[in-house]
């Protein structure tokens, strides 16, 4: 297994390429030395972001300042860092809170753990797997779990009737019998 640490990271941020309705969504870590682009889908963004801020609230709601405000991390809104190739595509989230360092970890993997058979036959196959771990300090935590949140929303915006994205010429919707809207 390869994993890529960034510990801590000195950028980590969740960026699009393409017109929307067609974006493909990626997280991008780098250190200053190495640089990781993996590909995940929006929900999955939306959940982090989600999940990200529901952590701080609980356990650091006193260190995760908004960006923009006194103590809190600067905004980021610089574009992904180009020309990129997808390391890998992201297949599982995981996000737990270090609390002897006050750190937000974050881990994706290309991969389900519990896909690993206990015995020494998985271990070749677990040897091909690539895992991505983030810390990050509270702010910054909360800088991405802002960005990410705004990224969500820049989306089509959601059909008033069933809840699916509505392209500029409408939607044949379900919950309409099929009708555009």
């Amino acid at each position: 297994m390869t994993l890529h640490e960034f510990d801590p990271a000195l950028r980590f941020v969740a960026g699009t390429v393409g017109p929307v309705g067609q974006r493909a969504f990626y997280l991008q870590a780098t250190d200053g030395t190495q640089l990781l682009t993996v590909g995940l889908e929006k929900q999955q963004v939306e959940i982090l972001a989600d999940r990200i801020n529901d952590v701080l609230d609980q356990l650091a709601p006193a260190e995760a300042v908004e960006p923009g405000r006194p103590g809190g991390a600067s905004e980021d809104a610089e574009p992904l860092v180009t020309p990129f190739d997808e390391d890998w595509r992201v297949q599982t989230l995981a996000l737990s809170w270090d609390d002897e360092r006050h750190l937000m970890v974050i881990e994706c993997h290309d991969h389900d753990p519990d896909d690993f058979p206990d015995d020494d036959a998985g271990a070749a196959t677990a040897l091909d797997r690539n895992s991505l771990r983030v810390t990050l300090a509270p702010s910054a935590a909360r800088a991405f779990a802002r960005r990410g949140a705004a990224l969500v929303a820049a989306g089509r915006p959601p059909c008033p009737f069933c809840g699916g994205p509505l392209d500029p010429e409408g939607h044949i919707c379900p919950r309409a019998n099929g009708y555009r809207r």
